[in-house]
């Protein structure tokens, strides 16, 4: 089992950033891939950012030159700083492992850029 806890989220203008932190615990050993969806209002949850233990990552088109994701395996955490927000990154942020073949998922945090 893998425990995931979202935290940095908040309200902030556009044009400015957060950086998401995405802790882990519990059967952490060998977790490969982890990283970052996001659910708008009204939207499918879609992908956002992903980073494999290697360091190799992948992000959405629409993030592309503004959020970078990012490891500390010493801290067993995931972040994910956005700069240059937009209103329509608006969304429940979610953090997610991958371990032994199954997909954990963290509760969320939401993510709110409004002036």
């Amino acid at each position: 089992q893998v425990q995931l806890v979202e935290s940095g989220g908040g309200l902030v203008q556009p044009g400015g950033s957060l950086r998401l932190s995405c802790a882990a615990s519990g059967s952490i050993f060998s977790i490969n891939a982890m990283g970052w969806y996001r659910r708008a209002p009204g939207k499918q949850r879609e992908l956002v950012a992903v980073i494999t233990s290697g360091g190799s990552t992948n992000y959405a088109d629409s993030v592309k030159g503004r959020f970078t994701i990012s490891r500390d395996n010493a801290k067993n955490t995931v972040y994910l700083q956005m700069n240059s927000l937009k209103p329509e990154d608006t969304a429940v942020y979610y953090c997610k492992a991958v371990h032994g073949g199954v997909n954990y998922w963290g509760k969320g945090t939401l993510v709110t850029v409004s002036s």
